[in-house]
């Protein structure tokens, strides 16, 4: 039985994960969390001079789906090292098309177009009760165009299996374009219920031909209600209560609406969606908030506490919100030549050419305060890894096998799809012992392909030390994972005492 500690921290990430659908709500959540841990909300478009002070907390956004929180050590001075915990919002998940209006031959199911968002394990998503949720842009009555959350809590969507009679395939195959339609209702149902209705395909085209008699205003896009079935948009309307015709455009993705769960005999298991990774993303967000709650917790801290959880790792990060973009060298890069005075000014300092003395609290564009920060630095890419399957012994190297609830993982591959190397081990090492938790270590088999993280792409770009790691977990990529309940308290800890332990070690450790 799990203890009454650990299961505690377990049930915080279950719930973290059933409110967090999609990227876009995990972001919502850790905002959430951190405002009311006494973090302030800051804008990239902003200058920060005199608004980022040390003994601060504060956190930024891009694109409501990636996420930069941070704390600044009461003694930081430009150039101080940072410590940095980097994980991601995005999960394997279904997305709906621009145009995701379907029927079927004969007008008897109403049904929605699909991409497929990643390396998922597809057929996970065949026979579960499925809802959709992300953000819906949405013009307000002031003309305004807002972006707005949509979570649709109930089961509406099913990518249902064909009956073994009816095919006796020795392996479940499909296509993934004509044959992962989601099914969303009976077209017979929809235009018998009172309210908007959705007419089958020959009636559309009557209708659209008496519609030509009225003459209508320009539009570049065919109308929404045309693209995506109205009872589509009638729900995301609800959801984000407003009217059908100002939802302008949506970004949907599909979840399962099971729950997560605690699960095992003995509670010792999570059955939840999204593990990956929203197991990390969470550990980092509860580790900051953690690392600064006492009172004193920055009054001698020389450097500064970061958390970066971005979106789209499972598409390769190189997006405007990813892993392999600007924003967290952005960050640093600001954050590295701050003094911490509340009447600093930024900008006119930006103007000048005029060389300035630190202890004026004011620096210079031309010093190197960017990239002696970087090489003090040190960053955890936390990114879920791969417990041993107990139906698959032979997949995994024979000396490295990691178990769920024995710690958390360092990942290792000579051929660098992880960024970790022994100064890094060894720096773990040292506050997992502070912390008083296990830590285990994996490689892949040399006959074994191997995944990637967002480690080795930031190491590279900003040249800074960095270490890959994970909870181990079964069933990666599947609508439905498996993780250790003990392990969310481990890799609290172990992020918890890192952040709190950094600037002391990192002078101690040389290379």
């Amino acid at each position: 039985m799990a203890s009454s500690t650990s299961k505690a921290f377990a049930q915080g990430l279950i719930d973290f994960i059933n409110v967090s659908p999609t990227p876009f709500h995990a972001v919502d959540a850790a905002k959430k969390a951190l405002l009311k841990a006494g973090f302030s909300e800051i804008k990239e478009r902003d200058a920060w001079g005199g608004k980022v002070l040390s003994g601060g907390k504060y956190f930024l956004t891009r694109n409501g789906s990636s996420i930069i929180a941070f704390a600044v050590g009461k003694l930081w001075k430009p150039g101080n090292p940072m410590s940095i915990v980097g994980a991601h919002t995005d999960s394997c998940a279904l997305r709906l098309k621009p145009v995701s209006k379907r029927t079927t031959e004969g007008n008897t199911f109403m049904q929605v177009g699909v991409e497929s968002y990643g390396g998922g394990l597809w057929h996970t998503w065949f026979d579960r009760d499925l809802s959709m949720a992300g953000r819906a842009m949405v013009r307000q009555k002031d003309g305004n165009i807002v972006s707005k959350l949509v979570k649709i809590d109930k089961p509406i969507l099913r990518v249902p299996t064909l009956a073994i009679h009816l095919d006796r395939q020795e392996k479940f195959e499909f296509n993934k374009e004509t044959q992962l339609f989601p099914i969303l209702g009976l077209i017979s149902a929809e235009l018998n219920k009172d309210g908007p209705t959705a007419a089958p395909e020959g009636d559309e085209k009557k209708q659209n031909t008496e519609e030509e008699k009225v003459e209508k205003p320009f539009s570049p896009l065919s109308a929404i209600t045309e693209r995506h079935h109205p009872a589509v948009v009638k729900l995301i309307s609800e959801a984000t209560e407003s009217q059908p015709e100002d939802v302008l455009d949506f970004e949907m993705l599909l979840y399962d609406t099971q729950p997560g769960t605690l699960g095992g005999l003995n509670e010792e298991f999570i059955f939840s969606a999204r593990l990956d990774n929203l197991g990390m993303t969470y550990c980092s967000i509860e580790s900051l908030i953690a690392s600064v709650e006492a009172d004193d917790a920055l009054d001698q801290e020389q450097g500064i506490r970061i958390i970066a959880c971005f979106d789209h790792e499972e598409i390769g990060s190189q997006t405007a919100q990813g892993a392999d973009s600007n924003l967290l060298p952005a960050v640093v890069r600001r954050l590295s030549v701050l003094s911490g005075d509340k009447d600093y000014d930024f900008a006119s300092v930006s103007s000048s050419t005029s060389q300035a003395s630190t202890t004026d609290h004011l620096f210079s564009p031309t010093t190197t305060y960017f990239e002696e920060s970087l090489i003090k630095s040190f960053l955890i890419s936390a990114d879920m890894a791969h417990s041993v399957h107990p139906n698959y012994p032979g997949k995994y190297e024979s000396h490295h096998r990691p178990e769920m609830n024995k710690g958390t993982v360092i990942k290792i591959n000579a051929n660098a799809r992880y960024a970790t190397n022994s100064p890094g081990i060894v720096l773990v090492q040292e506050c997992a012992r502070d912390a008083g938790v296990p830590l285990q270590l994996f490689v892949v088999r040399n006959d074994s392909s191997c995944g990637s993280t967002i480690g080795p792409m930031l190491s590279a770009q900003m040249g800074m030390r960095t270490l890959d790691l994970g909870n181990a977990q079964l069933s990666m990529h599947s609508i439905r994972e498996t993780g250790g309940a003990h392990d969310v308290e481990h890799a609290i800890k172990l992020f918890k005492a890192f952040f709190q332990k950094y600037t002391a070690l990192e002078p101690t450790i040389f290379v």
